[in-house]
């Protein structure tokens, strides 16, 4: 019985973190729509599309990688310098 308990209550704070992260996402992407489109208008190279793309293909290898076992460190997930990883 108890770890029907335990069940029940780790399933509750995986969907409220859930919750929390999709409603953070959201509110995120509605204040930067404004940003993105002047973002977008000001783009005269096509670096924005070009670094989209990269992000695209960095995403698609770390779901790979997370298929085949392998996983990102804590550390990892946290650094701030996470997303200059395309600079080196």
């Amino acid at each position: 019985m108890q770890t029907l308990a335990v069940d029940i209550a780790t399933t509750f704070v995986d969907d409220a973190a859930a919750l929390v992260t999709g409603l953070g996402r959201a509110a995120l992407r509605l204040a930067m729509a404004p940003i993105d489109r002047i973002a977008n208008a000001c783009d005269i190279a096509g670096v924005l599309t070009e670094r989209r793309a990269t992000f695209r293909m960095w995403r698609a290898s770390r779901a790979r990688a997370r298929h085949e076992g392998r996983r990102s460190g804590l550390l990892g997930r946290f650094s701030p310098f996470r997303h200059l990883s395309h600079l080196t």
